[in-house]
């Protein structure tokens, strides 16, 4: 069986010991260890342990953005109700996913001031879905779908809110499943905000 590329286990790797370990306890020569590779290796793909962070959310959790770029450009295509859906289910398995990882981020502050300029350099952050959503919506308003006066970086904030509040109240504080499945809170919540906006 052939080898995946160098990059793609440092990836696979990272995603995995970040997942058990969190970042912050995820050091590059576990990584390079387990990918079967040299830790001069790592960094010849990689920066830095926060730009391979960066990769890991982007290219092995659960893809929102593209998803939100879609809609932006046709908005129309689908139910407002059915598209909200599959913006919060996505968007819990990423804060699902990526709470773990990114947790112990807070407990070693100069961890998160090299994170957070990383993110700022390359434009990521916590606010990029939430913009893009507000983007989605802000289209939808003008298609006439959802009401004229709704505040839409409002609506993106509470369903995105609540999509990482469902990760970390239940899968990262207390190790046990939300009430709901995942697709059923997502419904829920896309018909619970459409009633507001719509």
């Amino acid at each position: 069986m052939e080898q995946k590329p160098t990059r793609a286990r440092i990836l696979d790797a990272a995603h995995a010991l970040m997942s058990t370990r969190g970042l912050a306890r995820a050091t590059t020569k576990e990584i390079a260890r387990a990918a079967s590779c040299s830790e001069a290796a790592l960094y010849k793909h990689f920066v830095s342990k926060e730009e391979l962070f960066v990769a890991v959310l982007q290219e092995r959790l659960p893809r929102l953005t593209p998803l939100l770029n879609e809609l932006v450009e046709q908005p129309g295509e689908r139910g407002v109700v059915q598209n909200l859906t599959e913006i919060a289910r996505l968007a819990c398995e990423f804060y699902a996913e990526s709470f773990p990882i990114a947790a112990s981020l807070y407990a070693e502050t100069a961890l998160k001031r090299r994170h957070d300029a990383s993110l700022r350099e390359t434009g990521m952050g916590p606010h990029v879905p939430v913009e893009a959503l507000d983007a989605y919506l802000c289209a939808e308003r003008d298609a006439g779908r959802i009401a004229a006066d709704t505040d839409t970086f409002a609506a993106a904030s509470l369903l995105m809110g609540a999509c990482a509040q469902r990760a970390f109240a239940y899968d990262a504080a207390l190790g046990k499943p939300p009430p709901q499945p995942v697709e059923e809170f997502a419904a829920t919540l896309a018909r619970t905000l459409v009633r507001g906006i719509g």
